[in-house]
């Protein structure tokens, strides 16, 4: 492979090219809890409502694991724009190692907080029962999955989307073919049920580390792991953290929205957080394909940056921004449209579906602005930028949310929780914008090393 295409190819075919895989293999990827929660759908309401109260913590996990892979990523890319693969391997074995580190401490600590963290938000035992059923198992692969997403991002920094495309599309297939096989019992297996989605969602994320494994022997590519790049660095150990603890806390941030807005619409009914979980698995097919567009991104800006390609990296930005908000149009008019058709794929209950549908068309009025938001903070986490990156992510998920969805429900119940969605995004559009242009005039003077 020619190792200087990303700052040679003309951006937008490179970025498409980058990006298209991803945008497909993270939305195939988004299917690992939407069949679950489909599936569980089948059973009851109360496991549905569990597989809800659950999302957060599976979303920290993977926030974890997926956030240091940023720092990786981000790492690795700027070093092979600078020709310096000595420094580029150090970083990835050591990403390697310290991910495995993360995923143990989390597996271990995450099982053992479920029982209590329920309990938070629940008084139902049958809620609480369903809850620690099915994340025993999930949480039991906590390794598997740090594995998976170091290996994702390793392959990503040096432009191979294809890979991690086919690793991600062959776990999910078998998550889908496991699902209602392990859930309801289907031939020779016994009937599982919530645990059965949880043992085929980890089933489906171990081929996929099995396919890694595979392709980094079979097929080398530019960076390579191995015993003698664990050399102590004290300087890559602030690199990658410096990057990877934003992006963690970026992604991290949403599990404790979901869990504050819980609390709020619980004293409203039950029904509410079941809308909320609703929304949550509808809208990753909405931004995991904008996220897919921005980890395409991610290597090419922080390859170019480190080339000191700066008018390129400008012109980068801007494409994927109009392509971010492309894709917000989209959902905008199809939540618009069909929100009811929406709703009903996870419940039958005719209030849920007309609170829902209400729900879906105010959270809608901020998909479009948001752009900005993501956009800004995946290109700050290429370039090296993980604490603007950061205040962009803080803003929306935390200081500007939780206050105006707190005081909103105050006057109008539920709907104020909705309102305060768009009203969020809007406020956060303009910061985004502000911190952006801001951290890119001091970009020239930011160095890795």
């Amino acid at each position: 492979m020619n190792e200087t295409f990303m700052k040679e190819k003309p951006v937008l075919p490179l970025l498409i090219s980058m990006s298209l895989p991803m945008v497909i293999s993270m939305l195939v990827n988004s299917l690992y809890n939407i069949v679950d929660s489909f599936f569980v759908a089948k059973i009851s309401e109360e496991a549905m409502t569990a597989l809800s109260l659950v999302y957060p913590v599976q979303n920290f996990i993977n926030a974890v694991a997926i956030g240091f892979g940023v720092g990786i990523n981000a790492v690795i890319a700027y070093h092979l724009g600078a020709r310096e693969h000595e420094k580029a391997n150090r970083a990835a074995t050591w990403g390697f190692v310290l991910s495995l580190i993360h995923g143990a401490v989390m597996m271990v600590g995450c099982i053992a907080v479920m029982p209590a963290f329920l309990r938070m938000f629940t008084g139902e035992e049958q809620v609480i029962d369903y809850g620690i059923r099915y994340s025993r198992i999930a949480f039991a692969f906590s390794l598997i999955i740090v594995t998976s997403l170091a290996f994702e991002k390793i392959f990503q920094s040096v432009g191979r989307m294809k890979v991690t495309m086919g690793g991600m599309l062959a776990g999910c297939v078998t998550n889908i073919i496991l699902d209602p096989v392990l859930i309801f019992g289907i031939g020779p297996f016994p009937a599982m049920g919530i645990e059965g989605a949880a043992l085929a969602t980890g089933i489906g994320q171990v081929l996929t580390v099995v396919i890694y494994v595979v392709i980094y022997f079979a097929r080398p590519i530019p960076v390579r792991l191995g015993r003698k790049y664990l050399i102590w660095e004290g300087g890559l150990f602030l690199r990658l953290y410096s990057i990877g603890i934003p992006a963690t806390l970026n992604l991290a941030l949403p599990s404790l929205l979901i869990s504050a807005l819980n609390a709020i619409l619980a004293a409203y009914g039950q029904i509410y957080v079941v809308i909320l979980g609703i929304y949550y698995k509808l809208q990753t097919f909405l931004y995991l394909p904008a996220n897919g567009i921005v980890q395409g991104m991610r290597p090419i800006i922080g390859y170019n940056y480190g080339a000191k390609e700066h008018k390129r990296v400008r012109q980068i930005y801007r494409i994927t921004l109009t392509i971010s908000a492309a894709i917000m149009l989209i959902g905008t008019v199809i939540c618009l449209a069909v929100p009811g058709q929406l709703i009903a794929i996870y419940t039958t209950n005719p209030e849920t579906i007309e609170a829902g549908k209400t729900a879906l068309r105010v959270i809608c009025a901020g998909f479009i602005v948001s752009a900005v938001s993501v956009t800004s903070s995946g290109a700050l986490e290429g370039l090296g930028k993980g604490v603007p990156s950061f205040i962009i992510s803080l803003f929306r998920y935390v200081v500007i949310i939780i206050p105006v969805a707190f005081l909103l429900s105050r006057v109008f119940g539920a709907a104020g929780v909705w309102n305060a969605f768009w009203i969020a995004e809007t406020i956060t559009a303009v910061i985004a914008f502000v911190v952006y242009r801001k951290a890119l005039r001091g970009a020239s003077t930011f160095q890795f090393s």
